[in-house]
């Protein structure tokens, strides 16, 4: 049987502090329990998502990896905790709060998690700090971030340090989107979640090909959930952009040779998809993420693999676990 890792998990502190006591504002996301096994989190009074026990139990995520064939999780931030918009200090602790608990989860049951972390990338010096401590001190094997900061694009000037230190120190990037744009037009329907997110991906890892961040730093190692989103569907019309507008070029070659780098996740529900993220990136920069435990992940993890025809032994074993494992540096 080959190994399966869901690279796409999410996971909270069940003791979640609550920071808008300790440091004021309304933006903060807080815990608030609704019976044993279950929350509601928060943000300025609202019900921001309903979760279960599932995305703080460790033991309850591992029965429920039991019964849907999972080997390994990936473990990573919810992004609404990512906190950009605070200020430095107690966006740091927030992030620090969650790493040590994530790596806590890590320690504790080592077979079956892997623990990627988070930083406050509002403030670069900051961020590369805290990467440095959760990489070096903690263990994790990763960095979770948004897709923009404070709606800068992830091409602003000011993270150059940050992307200079994840390829130097070869710390892996799981690009999430959050904070989506034109979420004024997308309250209906919940299309902040099938059309916000998709398309936030897709800026984010355009801004990513044609800003010229990956030929600066083409050892980066970075993955998008989601499957990219629309990223890969457009990428064909950011190659004409290039071509046809050559006064606005800021790399060598159009932006589909740097996308060549980029891992994706199989959140897209349907083997056409899969077969096209193959054809376009190979089966090798394919990983096996559910979205767990949250309600338009994938059950079981993988099942979209399982279902596209023609695919080699080979090519499943990769993407099914040995990608993942590659791309995290880990040798399990």
């Amino acid at each position: 049987m080959e190994m399966r890792v869901d690279f796409h998990t999410h996971i909270i502190p069940e003791d979640f502090p609550d920071f808008t006591e300790k440091f004021g504002g309304e933006r903060w996301p807080t815990m608030n329990r609704t019976c044993a096994c279950g929350a509601n989190i928060m943000v300025a009074g609202k019900v921001f998502r309903e979760v279960t026990d599932q995305v703080w139990s460790p033991e309850k995520r591992i029965q429920d990896m039991d019964r849907e064939g999972v080997d390994i999780q990936v473990l990573s931030p919810i992004p609404v905790t990512f906190s950009y918009w605070a200020d430095t200090e107690p966006a740091m602790l927030m992030s620090k709060i969650q790493n040590d608990f994530i790596a806590e989860t890590v320690q504790k049951y080592p077979d079956r998690f892997i623990g990627l972390g988070t930083v406050p990338l509002q403030d670069v010096d900051a961020a590369i700090r805290e990467m440095d401590r959760c990489i070096n001190e903690l263990g994790l094997k990763g960095i979770e971030i948004g897709s923009n900061v404070n709606g800068a694009n992830l091409d602003d000037p000011r993270l150059i340090p940050f992307f200079e230190m994840c390829e130097k120190w070869r710390v892996p990037l799981f690009i999430h989107p959050w904070e989506t744009m034109g979420r004024d037009r997308l309250p209906r329907h919940n299309f902040m979640y099938t059309i916000g997110m998709p398309s936030e991906t897709a800026l984010a890892a355009a801004s990513l090909v044609n800003s010229g961040l990956m030929e600066k730093f083409p050892n980066l190692q970075v993955c998008f959930a989601h499957g990219g989103g629309s990223f890969p569907y457009i990428l064909p019309r950011l190659d004409k952009g290039w071509e046809v507008w050559p006064h606005l070029r800021l790399t060598t070659h159009p932006p589909s040779y740097y996308a060549k780098n980029f891992y994706f996740d199989s959140l897209v529900y349907d083997p056409l998809n899969i077969k096209y993220l193959i054809d376009r990136f190979g089966a090798d920069k394919i990983v096996v993420g559910s979205d767990y435990p949250f309600l338009l992940r994938e059950i079981p993890p993988g099942e979209v693999i399982d279902k596209t025809p023609d695919l080699s032994e080979k090519d499943r074993k990769l993407i099914l676990g040995e990608n993942a494992l590659r791309f995290l540096n880990c040798e399990k």
